[in-house]
């Protein structure tokens, strides 16, 4: 069974072909026309969208093949143990989805680094149980410069391997890598004195400037929404 995934998302538009579980192919877009195009040239039996730009009525008259929206009803394969579920993020539930799968359906651990960092847990139980949003990198460079006089805005497009800046513009660098890989570290340890054989996965666009993170347990797996959109739809199928 052939599964096209598209994510849409506030700038790009993400797109993977899986073959039941394993990964064809991944592309990025940043118009839909362009998109739409590649697509018309893929064969698939099923397609699952989840997008925060168009709503279901505005994707249905611009592409000609039917397909799945996500939404909080969209059944899934684990208990969302969430106590407002309809504001939970759709994308939060896709990577802790696929941390889930990734995971051999054990307690796991999802850390998705994009413009906010967010933690989500799902436990022995198959059990989503929430977790934890914070500021993610860019957004840290920004805060600090918006919100002082004089800070500068700073890039930090890879690991920042001393953690003593000599310069201002390196000590920001520096407090803003160091003070996320801390607060995923701190996370992770936090979750494994109750899970000690907890998985841990990182994705998001900010994912491999983290790679050195990477352990036994902590996996960097930039798709990892994608896969967990992939299993929603397999999921869904196996249902119906």
């Amino acid at each position: 069974m052939k599964n096209l995934i598209i994510d849409i998302g506030n700038s790009r538009i993400k797109s993977a072909l899986f073959s039941d579980e394993d990964l064809q192919w991944e592309k990025s877009f940043q118009e839909l026309a362009e998109a739409k195009q590649f697509w018309g040239f893929q064969s698939f039996d099923h397609c699952l969208i989840s997008s925060v730009r168009w709503s279901k009525e505005e994707l249905e008259s611009e592409l000609d093949f039917p397909f799945i929206f996500l939404t909080h009803a969209t059944p899934i394969p684990i208990q969302n143990g969430y106590e407002t579920p309809q504001t939970l993020g759709l994308d939060r539930i896709a990577a802790a989805v696929g941390a889930w799968k990734l995971s051999g359906e054990k307690p796991c651990l999802s850390v998705d680094l994009g413009s906010c960092m967010t933690f989500e847990l799902v436990d022995e139980h198959n059990v989503y149980q929430g977790g934890a949003i914070s500021p993610g990198l860019q957004m840290r460079a920004k805060a600090m410069h918006e919100f002082t006089a004089r800070l500068p805005l700073v890039q930090v497009n890879e690991k920042i391997t001393n953690p003593l800046g000599k310069k201002t513009v390196d000590g920001m660098r520096s407090g803003i890598w160091y003070g996320m890989a801390y607060e995923i570290e701190g996370q992770i340890r936090h979750y494994l004195r109750e899970y000690p054989d907890l998985q841990v996965f990182i994705c998001g666009g900010d994912a491999q400037i983290f790679d050195s993170l990477a352990k036994a347990h902590i996996f960097v797996v930039p798709n990892l929404v994608l896969r967990g959109l992939n299993c929603i739809l397999n999921h869904h199928v196996e249902q119906n």
